[in-house]
């Protein structure tokens, strides 16, 4: 039995890394292996995966683990990269290295790499990952910048494929999926409420939070938009309380308009017809992969132009399932 210590972007109650990581510790568990995970939220995340588990900010508690760990899982996700933080970049780098020193295996896991503007993180990324045991990603674009550093990835399905939790039988609703971003302005916002309330007057309508602290407060803004529109229109904020929950709320709509990947990927694997508003390449580069109908979510005209689309019948398509054959080889 090895001593596996993951690290990544959990504790903070995001859907799509928490669904990474519940595949994950799934699959090592079920090797045998002794688990712990650093975390924001170290007691919430030990008692749902029943692992070990540290808090991600202390790093006498990070060093210590990483001195007793056979192996550092890095992932999955979008770790590294410096456009949603520079700061969560260095960290990630840090314990990167930190194992590395400590001649621990390392393994990179199911990330989507960059995009890495600042060319000394560049820099310092390119040496940490050529030290690595075993590195896996989840898109095109990922594989190519690392051969073209000289590495060589594997191209692997996004974890989240795998997820297998209990769905709706029926699919009945229209669901809305936003996030805070810099460049969602209200006029956007405006047009989308307008378009929701035009194309699907008679439905209900539910608006999905995948990390309660960022989602919610755009949901209830978006919600008095929609009633702007029609006053007795029916809306629902769902919450992100649990996997199982959000995964079976999403399950009972027949279409969605959505910001983030892995509401867009979920909707895909559900069979669900989705619209895609971009507000990160990874969004866009996943819509464009399964030809869904997208606009960045900046561009009203597109909007208007593009959402109608979402009415339209589709032919459900999802990727293959994970495959941990990689990782549990070199584990």
């Amino acid at each position: 039995m090895s001593k596996i210590t993951i690290s990544g972007y959990y504790g903070f109650d995001n859907f799509g890394d928490e669904a990474i990581l519940f595949v994950l510790v799934k699959n090592l568990k079920k090797q045998g292996h002794e688990v712990t995970v650093f975390s924001k939220n170290p007691e919430e995340t030990a008692k749902k995966y029943s692992v070990k588990s540290k808090q991600t900010f202390s790093f006498g508690s990070v060093l210590g683990t990483l001195l007793r760990t056979d192996t550092l899982i890095s992932g999955g996700g979008s770790l590294l990269q410096d456009v949603t933080s520079k700061k969560s970049l260095i960290y990630y780098l840090f314990v990167i290295f930190a194992a590395e020193m400590m001649k621990k295996n390392v393994v990179i896991f199911a990330q989507g790499i960059g995009p890495i503007n600042n060319k000394i993180l560049n820099f310092l990324t390119r040496k940490a990952l050529k030290k690595a045991k075993y590195i896996s990603v989840r898109d095109d674009k990922s594989l190519f910048l690392l051969r073209s550093w000289g590495l060589s990835p594997e191209l692997v399905s996004d974890p989240v494929w795998s997820v297998d939790v209990a769905t709706a039988k029926e699919k009945e609703y229209i669901g809305v999926q936003l996030r805070s971003w810099d460049n969602l302005s209200d006029s956007f916002l405006a047009e989308l409420a307008r378009l929701v309330v035009n194309e699907f007057t008679d439905e209900k309508i539910k608006l999905f939070s995948f990390q309660n602290s960022i989602d919610i407060p755009i949901c209830e803004k978006f919600r008095k938009m929609l009633f702007e529109q029609n006053p007795v229109l029916d809306v629902e904020i769902v919450q992100n309380d649990s996997l199982e929950k959000t995964v079976y709320e999403l399950s009972t709509c027949k279409k969605v308009a959505v910001m983030r990947y892995h509401a867009l990927l979920l909707a895909l694997k559900l069979g669900i017809k989705p619209f895609a508003l971009c507000y990160d390449i990874k969004v866009q580069n996943l819509a464009e992969k399964y030809n869904v109908p997208n606009c960045l979510i900046n561009d009203v005209s597109a909007l208007k132009k593009e959402f109608p689309k979402l009415k339209l019948d589709m032919q459900s398509k999802t990727d293959k399932e994970f495959s941990f054959e990689g990782i549990n080889s070199i584990l």
